[in-house]
């Protein structure tokens, strides 16, 4: 991979791999006959659209600009979900969006006037089910601003008697990262919740956060989950998984800048956790590295951190076969889903050019970044 056409840092999107991922969608599509939506809030490269628009259905958006972005470049269904639309935006956003989903009946009311006949109409329900390990990426953690609970549900169509007619779905979103047992369990809990009023509804979305093209991941439940969900309410099922349609698909290309000692070895290098790789920070968690491998598994030990001012820019701990040296490449693996999307040029940082890999094995350049975009978002 280490190529000295490139400028390090960089991501290189791999389309043999994005090509694996959507087989293995389609395959879901063609047994189920749901249709799956990419959400763009996870990956957002539109170069690569038409590709993945021939295996998809459309593009999910949180706003006025990923739905544009989906609209234009993608094509298909364009859908939307904000927790609270701004009232500027919105007549744009109906003009775009094949659905629009609401946070609060109260913003369905407020937006119903300005609402298209072309605009199919979901609320978010949120069925006080966890079953993550993140509570930043919890919808259903306490106090969350994201969806409407049962008890309030109840209190709408009670209180307004048209409330359900105003809907032809439900959405909900409750999964991070997560297998089809999972799913499951929320199931469950919406079909004990909301089951009575999904006969009266054309649409369900279950959201993303399935990691259905992870090695591990238990498609046959799932398909069995949609098909028993379809059988019984007679309603059409979404999915809107982002990381899934990237996952494993890119890389991050960094460079060691200066390897320096502070009770052990650290490589300094020319990315940034904060800057290139949020969810390292965020999330927490540690990328694994080509030909990398955890503390004391290999001959030498390094921390990588980035080279920014912030003192916990720490990439994490890694062993190496051979010692680093100033100007070998590190190559961090899965780094084409919420990295891009996420990049920030604190410190006045280089934002990575994007590349990607053609099936052919060419590399050709997608974005290349400097100054400009810098000083553009000041």
């Amino acid at each position: 991979m280490k190529n000295a056409t490139f400028k390090t840092p960089y991501y290189l999107i791999d389309e043999a791999a994005l090509i694996h991922n959507l087989e293995i969608l389609r395959h879901v599509k063609n047994a189920t006959g749901c249709k799956i939506l990419l959400a763009q809030k996870a990956y957002s490269i539109y170069q690569t659209y038409p590709l993945i628009a021939k295996y998809l259905d459309g593009t999910t958006a949180s706003g006025l600009h990923e739905a544009t972005l989906g609209n234009s470049e993608f094509g298909g269904e364009t859908h939307v979900y904000s927790a609270a639309y701004p009232p500027d935006d919105f007549d744009e956003i109906a003009g775009l969006c094949n659905h629009i989903v609401f946070n609060s009946f109260s913003q369905l009311r407020n937006f119903k006037p300005r609402l298209t006949s072309n605009n199919s109409v979901g609320i978010r329900v949120n069925p006080e089910i966890s079953t993550g390990e993140h509570e930043i990426y919890d919808p259903c953690a306490k106090k969350s601003r994201l969806g409407v609970t049962i008890d309030t549900f109840i209190e709408e169509v009670t209180s307004h008697p048209d409330a359900l007619r105003c809907i032809d779905g439900l959405h909900f979103h409750t999964l991070c990262e997560q297998n089809s047992d999972a799913l499951a369990v929320t199931l469950k809990v919406i079909e004990d919740k909301f089951g009575k009023y999904i006969p009266q509804l054309k649409w369900v979305n279950f959201g993303g956060g399935h990691l259905i093209t992870r090695k591990d991941y238990d498609i046959e439940l799932l398909v069995r989950l949609i098909n028993g969900f379809k059988a019984k309410y007679n309603v059409q099922v979404y999915l809107e998984p982002g990381e899934a349609i990237a996952l494993n698909a890119g890389w991050l290309v960094a460079s060691v800048l200066d390897i320096i000692k502070n009770d052990g070895e650290i490589a300094i290098l020319d990315t940034s956790a904060p800057c290139h790789m949020p969810d390292v920070i965020e999330m927490p968690y540690t990328p694994n590295v080509v030909s990398g491998g955890k503390v004391g598994v290999k001959k030498f030990d390094y921390r990588l951190c980035g080279n920014s001012c912030l003192a916990g820019d720490i990439i994490g701990d890694y062993s190496f076969d051979e010692k680093l040296k100033v100007g070998d490449e590190v190559i961090f693996e899965d780094m084409a889903i919420y990295t891009m999307v996420k990049n920030n040029t604190f410190n006045g940082m280089h934002l990575p050019n994007i590349l990607l890999k053609k099936i052919s094995g060419e590399i050709v350049p997608l974005k290349t970044f400097g100054y400009e975009d810098f000083k553009g978002r000041l």
